[in-house]
């Protein structure tokens, strides 16, 4: 009898998983909880934070829960990069604030980025506006008709 007789092989069918697993989003939504917390109540010692509202998108854990993206957009937009470059200075005075409010084995090291899909949703906002495009939207060519 063939050795692999006994444990077939897996169905071809099945395909590996893509895209971060429950256990990575339960995760990053605690971190991010937490850290909206501890923006909302902490005073920052850094100039490009001082009086800033900062909203914290998305956070994205690493497999191993040791690292984690946080998207950050600034109230208005304005500043992101030096907003950004503040986090990411306060990073570990924050990742130590984090590590005493939340549960998980490790407390994962925190990487501050801009969250570009508001401005993303802005362009497209104008190009939907912009009278060629609305023009072929409320107007579809008879050409395209008679393609089905």
């Amino acid at each position: 009898m063939p050795r692999n007789a006994k444990f077939p092989e897996r169905p071809a069918s099945r395909k590996a998983p893509t895209g971060p697993s429950q256990r990575q989003l339960r995760a990053g939504e605690v971190v991010r909880h937490a850290l909206v917390e501890i923006l909302r109540e902490e005073d920052l010692a850094d100039p490009a934070l001082d009086g800033v509202s900062v909203t914290l998108t998305e956070v994205r854990v690493s497999p191993d829960l040791k690292h984690a993206l946080c998207f950050v957009e600034p109230l208005g937009g304005e500043h992101a990069a030096e907003v950004v470059a503040g986090l990411n200075r306060c990073a570990r005075f924050l990742r130590g604030r984090l590590g005493h409010t939340i549960e998980l084995r490790f407390t994962p090291e925190l990487k501050f980025l801009h969250d570009e899909s508001f401005s993303e949703a802005q362009r497209m906002e104008r190009l939907f506006h912009d009278p060629k495009v609305a023009q072929d939207l409320a107007n579809p060519s008879d050409s395209d008709a008679g393609q089905d």
